[in-house]
């Protein structure tokens, strides 16, 4: 897509463009597939979604280097793919296959990858972000120079825990970026009446850097993490970003009709209009960064890619039932 005529740092960009497109592409491909595996009942239990906010992992995630610390959330598939895990590995570990990241034994709500510096998701609301800031403090203490990112929903706002890190990451200048998703919508409530107040000022009034972003332009969303990735390099602290995003779908795989809670014209508004895909595509097209035959060429290859793993995931074998204390931990 970019031609040796183009300045380096112009090249450089539109190659980060299209690597983010590629990837946000391939999180909503694996969610798809992830969808189909619940609804052919051959996952056990349920999984959350990440389709509408693939901009928010991408965007970060582009900001980080493989060694950098993330932490997850129920709905973390997104982070994880963006942070570098493989899907064949991660389709396992949903079907609770010895293949799985976590040896089938994690599930959807447990990946980890420490490989890719992915420190796990975690089933309990803002259960991670003591995680994210206790790398945060190895990294300061050992002078390794990474940062850690720690990804949650609104919904997390209401958890002192949350606010406990923040105080002590401010104190200790730890390098660590707190990254709310906001999608509107805690479980089956709007997040306005739940959250009272500014939310970013609940960062500031701890002299935490506080951001906001359009979570669906994985443009800004990369823009701003890089700068406050770099700040928190630099020994300048910590960062707190609201990403405004949205869900497609319902809170789990089993939430189908969710009229009763939001208007069915508010997701065809955002499905059509803010999609992060969609808009990139458009923006790569008009600028002429890409072509139609490129684009819908990654979007088969990828769509095979997933398939192919989703298969792969079927066909290994369980853990043995004599391994079934090994690698669990309370």
């Amino acid at each position: 897509m970019t031609t040796a005529t183009q300045p380096k740092e112009v090249s450089e960009k539109v190659d980060l463009w299209l690597r983010m497109y590629r990837q946000m592409l391939a999180i909503r491909l694996f969610e798809t597939q992830v969808n189909e595996l619940y609804t052919r009942a051959l996952m056990p239990g349920l999984a959350h979604l990440y389709i509408g906010q693939e901009a928010v992992a991408v965007g970060v995630c582009e900001a980080l280097q493989r060694t950098d610390y993330i932490t997850s959330t129920h709905r973390g598939h997104g982070h994880c793919l963006a942070k570098g895990a493989s899907p064949d590995r991660m389709f396992a570990e949903l079907l609770g296959k010895e293949a799985g990241y976590c040896k089938g034994k994690g599930g959807s709500m447990h990946i980890a990858d420490p490989a890719t510096g992915n420190l796990g998701a975690n089933a309990i609301v803002c259960g991670s972000a003591g995680i994210a800031t206790g790398a945060a403090f190895s990294s300061k203490r050992l002078g390794t120079g990474q940062v850690g990112v720690c990804f949650f929903g609104e919904g997390a706002l209401g958890q002192g825990v949350l606010y406990e890190v923040m105080n002590l990451a401010q104190l200790f200048k730890l390098p660590v970026i707190y990254v709310c998703e906001n999608n509107l919508y805690t479980e089956y409530t709007h997040y306005s009446e739940t959250t009272a107040g500014d939310i970013l000022t609940r960062a500031t009034a701890f002299g935490v850097e506080a951001a906001s972003v359009d979570g669906q332009d994985v443009r800004a969303v990369n823009d701003i993490a890089q700068k406050l990735v770099e700040r928190a390099r630099k020994g300048e602290g910590p960062a707190f970003l609201l990403c405004n995003t949205y869900r497609y779908h319902g809170h789990h795989v089993g939430d189908i009709n969710r009229e009763y809670y939001r208007p069915k014209l508010e997701e065809q508004t955002w499905k059509t209009q803010r999609d992060p895909i969609l808009n990139l595509r458009k923006l790569l097209l008009e600028q002429k960064l890409a072509d139609t035959a490129t684009l819908d060429g990654w979007n088969d290859d990828l769509d095979f890619e997933m398939k192919k793993a989703m298969e792969f995931a079927i066909a290994a074998p369980y853990p043995d039932v004599d391994k079934v204390e090994q690698d669990v931990y309370a």
